[in-house]
């Protein structure tokens, strides 16, 4: 689908864990269930999608410069 200039890419949960290294399907799941994953849309009862932006975003969000500081 294309928004404006922009290519809007949906990813499925394997797709993303394909992004992020040693995350599986049942870790997502977990981060959808906590709040704490990427947004996600479920257009049907058992079809969840992730917007590739927004799973880039959420990736970026948890940049840190060190164990005891966040990235500013």
């Amino acid at each position: 689908m294309k928004i404006g200039t922009e290519m809007t890419k949906y990813l499925s949960p394997e797709q993303v864990c394909e992004i992020v290294p040693g995350l599986t399907k049942g870790g997502l799941a977990q981060l959808r269930f906590t709040g704490k994953g990427p947004r996600y849309r479920k257009p049907t009862p058992k079809t969840v999608v992730y917007l590739e932006s927004e799973v880039i975003a959420w990736i970026e969000g948890s940049a840190r410069i060190g164990t005891a500081l966040e990235a500013v």
